[in-house]
């Protein structure tokens, strides 16, 4: 499991379209801050399908900057 406040672009790399998988969220307080958790799971030719594959936690901080991304990637108000 990871935190995520910050995300740094990545240049000069080979891209390709992945598998689409199964994916939840939650969102929970702790100690007064907001957060969003975003769980991936295992495809289902996987050994162990549908197991817990990954898990991303983004503060308001990180919020912010995957909304910055997301906006300018797709051209969103």
């Amino acid at each position: 499991m990871a935190l995520v406040r910050e995300f740094k672009k990545l240049d000069g790399e080979r891209y390709q379209l992945h598998e689409e998988v199964e994916a939840r969220y939650a969102t929970f307080d702790r100690d007064g801050k907001g957060f969003v958790q975003i769980n991936t799971y295992g495809r289902a030719d996987r050994e162990l399908p549908g197991k817990l594959s990954q898990s991303i936690q983004l503060d308001r901080q990180g919020a912010e900057a995957l909304v910055a991304i997301l906006r300018k990637a797709f051209a969103l108000s």
